[in-house]
């Protein structure tokens, strides 16, 4: 309370107990019955919170490691007819996972006037947040009491999965559009290539991409220029199971895996490809047809940002009936999973030759640093030396899984973090200018 009206309440209640002629104890009990009167004034003079117009604004959409700001907007509608000021404090319920650097605030809101407030949330979360109640308490004019209620303010914030890799998809992408020009597929199976004009020899030319019918027109030596296919179908299979749980760099094999998606997305959409997404663990938890319009990698984020591993083995031999029955031609279906050796020999290789036969099978992982830094250390004591020999061990039996893989065809990218995008962009280009598609 400002030290004015502490020095006016002080002096009533002196005047009163020297004014009237009674014992200590009746003097106190008055004093004491005249602060109750005075705070039930106070009480009754405070605005209701209902009459204070409240307004919440989130950012809506944030990223993971990101930064927003959420700002709380209070208008004085009962200033009209007092024509004095109101003084607020408002409590927000937001999660502990924004981490929000404050989730109240004091505002003094002028009569007939507006006044704000904000926080600045990072989350250490993805996922979907719906705030919907905040707390006014509005004081009297003395501040000796106040009004409180609850006010529901209902509101909707995401936080997407970060896109580290949004710098390394553009490199790509400049990078492959600049080799279409007279673009010369290597051999590969199937030949891929798509005709795109025709120009005058020069002496870097292959002599088996002349054009005899057009040199004959032009009387001079013709040839042909090609560029990768596109309008081809790229087709992401996210596994969401307990195996994706696990954490690499503090980080779940999950979220690396949402990296290396939209960054796939991204690249094969603004290259005339198709991309889709589906994402399964026991069961199929999302899906997103394939398509190449601009808006297509924000369709996919939406349709993963909420997906949390759980802890039950993936059904891949179900996840892949269903990509199936969707998708029916040819594609290039990537599978984000981990290469644990029992759940890939027990799940995935079961499964793979249901697509095997007429897509082609790319399996995508993240590895995990730390257990190379200690398969290659030199170890000074025997707990160094029992770990020594579980990470060798364990990178035997994800070089035993890997050819596995690939003796069935499928094409493995295994890396590590901050690099399996990128990696796997790669193999996506390759695959486009050898025509495997």
């Amino acid at each position: 309370m400002p030290t004015w009206r502490l020095a006016v309440l002080a002096a009533v209640c002196s005047l009163a107990v020297l004014t009237l002629p009674l014992r200590p104890p009746f003097g106190l009990v008055l004093v004491d019955g005249l602060l109750l009167a005075v705070a039930v004034a106070d009480w009754l003079l405070a605005t209701r919170p209902e009459d204070l117009e409240v307004e919440r604004e989130l950012p809506g959409i944030v990223p993971l490691g990101g930064e927003g700001r959420v700002v709380w907007r209070v208008a004085n509608r009962q200033g009209r007819r007092s024509g004095r000021a109101v003084r607020v404090r408002l409590a927000d319920e937001l999660a502990p996972s924004l981490a929000a650097t404050t989730r109240r605030a004091r505002l003094v809101v002028p009569a007939h006037g507006r006044a704000a407030a904000a926080t600045v949330i990072r989350p250490t979360r993805r996922g979907r947040f719906t705030p919907t109640e905040l707390t006014l308490r509005a004081q009297g004019p003395l501040g000796l009491a106040a009004r409180q209620g609850r006010r529901e303010l209902p509101g909707t914030l995401r936080v997407y999965p970060p896109f580290k890799s949004r710098d390394e998809a553009e490199l790509r992408i400049n990078k492959a559009r600049i080799l279409e020009v007279g673009l010369r597929s290597a051999q590969g199976r199937g030949g891929g290539t798509e005709f795109d004009s025709l120009r005058e020899y020069s002496v870097d030319d292959e002599f088996r991409r002349m054009d005899w019918a057009a040199t004959a027109r032009a009387g001079k030596a013709i040839v042909r220029t090609y560029r990768a296919e596109r309008n081809q179908t790229v087709l992401l299979l996210l596994d969401a199971g307990r195996t994706m749980a696990g954490r690499v760099e503090e980080v779940p094999r999950l979220d690396h895996a949402m990296d290396a998606v939209m960054m796939l997305t991204a690249v094969a959409t603004r290259l005339g490809d198709r991309a889709g997404l589906v994402a399964f663990d026991s069961e199929v938890r999302a899906a997103v047809n394939p398509g190449h319009s601009r808006d297509q990698l924000s369709r996919v984020t939406e349709a993963m940002y909420q997906l949390e591993p759980k802890l039950v083995e993936s059904d891949y031999r179900g996840a892949f009936a269903e990509t199936l029955v969707r998708f029916r031609r040819r594609a290039m279906l990537v599978v984000f999973t981990e290469l644990a050796e029992q759940a890939v020999t027990e799940t995935l290789l079961p499964a793979l030759p249901l697509i095997a036969r007429s897509h082609l099978v790319v399996v995508a992982s993240v590895t995990d640093p730390e257990i190379t830094t200690w398969a290659r250390s030199t170890p000074a004591e025997a707990g160094a030396a029992y770990r020594k020999a579980a990470a060798t061990a364990t990178l035997e039996a994800r070089r035993r899984t890997v050819a596995r893989l690939r003796g069935l065809g499928a094409v493995v990218v295994d890396a590590g973090p901050g690099r399996l995008a990128p990696e796997l962009a790669d193999a996506y280009l390759r695959v486009k200018a050898t025509g495997r598609l």
